[in-house]
């Protein structure tokens, strides 16, 4: 944890992401129009990204998936085992990367062997899916040196989340691929008893040739709340929101516009959320959206909270403030983060975001 929070904070420093940046990357895919309905809510037209998108083929048990460590190794080594097993006990036959065990610092190797590794995944034909063993800090020092021209003619199922965005947004942008913001390997995923919710959820998106459906089914937890009403379509771009807003101003950078945003985060107090906001309200994109769906955001309450008398927003206070008036469908608590249960959410693939019910709807097959 202190790791993944240190990581993502010394890079936002060092790169300097405070200016304001007013474009969005042309290389991403285009999305919907919007337009108003007769409710007044914000509504889009249906869009479709068959052309557009190339969908890996879809798993089944039984198939070869690798294990790479594009970011940070595992605290303990002996999770990379854990994890081969794990894989095993859940169905598939696990192919671990080359390096996979190499540690560097807070990294899982050199930059060159996290490389190699994912691209020698991409090129093996018997490999059908590749699990990220986890987060922390380090996937956006590979994205110069990925082919991206042989992935997109060698499309596979990648799974992962957290500092795992950075590649899901060089997927989306520089691939044309439909990549899976969901469970790494060390998380509920690989534990004894795996969630019900998680398992079905990653198992509708990567494995079923249909829409996966509302992301809430099957979920009790009482989290969910709208901000905004209305229903909004567009294509899902997002993942966690500080390494979301490090890809502004690079060529990895997703299109905004039209698109639906999800975002999470970890460990991060209210006020970096609003710089976090503020900085894409100042870049002119987060104007751009069709709608805002924000997951499960853990410990993101104020370490100091009720042991001040200096004022203080909570992170409700800040999503509102900093949403709200982009007058677009806004429902915040919906099931995926650093939390038990994290729902699998397809990037790049159209959906909807119901602001009167409170759900996010995959609307199109992800797999072919």
């Amino acid at each position: 944890m202190n790791l993944q929070k240190f990581g993502r904070r010394d890079f936002l420093k060092r790169v300097g992401l405070a200016a304001p940046l007013f474009f969005s990357n042309p290389a991403a895919i285009a999305g919907g129009d919007i337009f108003h309905n007769h409710t007044g809510n914000f509504a889009s037209k249906k869009m479709s990204v068959e052309t557009y998108l190339i969908k890996p083929e879809r798993l089944r048990f039984g198939d070869v998936v690798g294990i790479a460590a594009p970011a940070s190794a595992p605290p303990d080594p002996g999770e990379v085992d854990h994890s081969f097993t794990a894989l095993e006990k859940l169905g598939f036959k696990p192919k671990l990367a080359a390096n996979v065990r190499q540690r560097l610092g807070f990294l899982a190797g050199t930059d060159e062997q996290r490389a190699d590794d994912l691209m020698a995944l991409f090129a093996d034909r018997g490999v059908k899916a590749i699990f990220c063993l986890r987060g922390g800090y380090g996937s956006a020092r590979l994205l110069q040196r990925l082919d991206f021209h042989f992935i997109k003619k060698h499309p596979k199922i990648f799974i992962g989340f957290s500092d795992i965005t950075s590649l899901h947004c060089a997927m989306l942008s520089h691939a044309k691929m439909v990549s899976f913001h969901g469970p790494t390997l060390n998380t509920n995923l690989t534990s004894d008893a795996p969630e019900k919710f998680l398992t079905q959820s990653l198992w509708r998106a990567v494995m079923e040739p249909a829409p996966a459906g509302g992301i809430c089914e099957g979920y009790s937890p009482n989290t969910i709340s709208i901000l905004n009403k209305g229903v909004a379509k567009g294509q899902l771009v997002g993942g966690n929101l500080s390494v979301l807003c490090a890809t502004l101003g690079t060529p990895f950078q997703p299109r905004f516009r039209n698109s639906i945003l999800f975002f999470e985060d970890v460990g991060e107090e209210p006020y970096r959320f609003d710089r976090m906001l503020t900085q894409l309200l100042n870049a002119g994109l987060l104007q751009q959206v069709a709608g805002v769906a924000v997951g499960v955001n853990l410990n993101c309450e104020s370490a100091n909270s009720g042991k001040t008398k200096e004022y203080e927003q909570s992170l409700a206070d800040v999503l509102a403030e900093r949403l709200m008036p982009l007058n677009v469908p806004v429902v915040t608590g919906l099931p995926f983060g650093h939390v038990a249960l994290n729902a699998t959410l397809p990037v790049g693939i159209p959906a909807t975001l119901d602001g009167d019910n409170g759900d996010l709807i995959i609307t199109e097959t992800a797999v072919s």
